[in-house]
């Protein structure tokens, strides 16, 4: 059966609906764009003519509540998200929203909660799970290819912020009460991979800092104070006791990548992304290395049955948003629960809550089961 999908957020002219959602259902059999939401009329209209859709609207609970919606995908600014998450689980519809869930681990927790009373299906946008690199990664470690883990090294950088200015779009970014800086967005995506692939973070310590305190907005000449971390520093443990470091900061000038590389008792894995890494794990090109303990690093190349949609979704930024609602329809078809929900988003939240607390109080934290 045809899921019809509501998009909130749908700019025409830029955003991540545009660069991401639209093409991935465009290019999904079984999904249908049919209805699209933005703050103004004209912009709403000219949204549903390009992208194909039947209805436009600019109130997004009309939206919801239209009877040619079964999903709502809510694609706008973080602290949006709460008012319009409620909206979409009161009109009974499935919801996709964006990472990061909410702005804040308490509206985390009401949202989960009543996603659970609601009866529908919910996910969250943490799309670095279904990167091809990442799930073969897995796979190979879950067959023992390095033995046991000991450790996992992670170094992840955007060069997002690396000159004086910033785009007005993004300014909203910089400022800590709003949950969508680097810490939320990089790191929340970062450390989810991670926990993805090994397990999840039991104890940390964490550092966060402001490297870069001011900017100016590209189209105003306005200036902005920075508020939230361009750098988050933290060494922990993952479950089975492997040390892990990480290192995710903004700004980098010069050729901003990830890289996860994780020992073991019998060899190494690393995932790196390659010429268009500056977009973070979770919208980037990722590879997979591996080596046997000789001294050198040899390319593994994925298999076929990890790079779902490749040949049919060419932009990288879109593509595992594509593979996320593929994998949405197949629970919705099956009834199994393979997609991130809004649990798995607290969870993270939270993460990032022990995050702070240790960077505040220079405690280490102890996470809880």
């Amino acid at each position: 059966m045809e899921i019809r999908v509501g998009v909130i957020g749908a700019s025409p002219d830029r955003g991540w609906a545009a660069r991401a959602h639209v093409p991935a259902l465009r290019a999904l059999p079984g999904y249908a764009l049919t209805a699209v939401a933005t703050s103004r009329a004209e912009s709403a209209r000219e949204a549903a003519r390009r992208f194909g859709a039947a209805h436009a609207f600019t109130d997004p609970r009309r939206l919801a509540e239209h009877p040619d919606v079964d999903l709502v995908a809510i694609t706008v600014k973080v602290p949006a998200h709460a008012e319009l998450v409620r909206a979409a689980l009161e009109a009974g519809k499935h919801v996709y929203c964006e990472w990061p869930l909410a702005r804040t681990t308490e509206e985390a927790r009401a949202l989960a909660d009543l996603a659970g009373q609601a009866g529908v299906r919910h996910v969250v946008g943490l799309q670095a799970r279904h990167a091809p690199a990442v799930g073969y990664a897995r796979e190979l470690l879950a067959a023992g290819r390095i033995g046991r883990v000991t450790s996992a090294t992670v170094y992840a950088t955007r060069s997002k912020g690396a000159g004086t200015t910033i785009p007005a779009w993004a300014a909203y970014t910089l400022d800590r009460a709003n949950g969508a800086g680097l810490l939320e967005v990089a790191g929340g995506h970062t450390l989810d991979a991670v926990e993805h692939l090994l397990g999840e973070i039991t104890t940390l310590s964490a550092a966060l800092s402001v490297q870069r305190p001011g900017y100016t907005v590209e189209e105003t000449g306005e200036a902005v104070e920075v508020t939230g971390p361009d750098h988050l520093q933290l060494h922990g443990a993952l479950t089975g006791g492997a040390a892990l470091s990480a290192h995710i900061h903004d700004a980098k000038v010069t050729d901003a990548r990830t890289r996860i590389e994780i020992a073991g008792t019998e060899g190494d894995l690393a995932i790196v992304s390659g010429a268009l890494g500056a977009g973070g794990v979770q919208m980037s090109e990722l590879r997979v290395l591996g080596s046997r303990g000789d001294g050198s690093w040899e390319e593994l190349p994925v298999p076929v049955r990890h790079r779902r949609l490749a040949e049919v979704v060419q932009d990288v930024q879109a593509l595992n948003v594509a593979r996320l609602y593929a994998g949405l329809a197949d629970d919705l078809r099956t009834g199994a629960r393979t997609t991130a929900d809004f649990g798995a988003a607290l969870h993270v939240h939270r993460l990032l809550d022990a995050v702070r607390r240790s960077a505040a109080t220079g405690t280490r934290q102890t996470l809880a089961a």
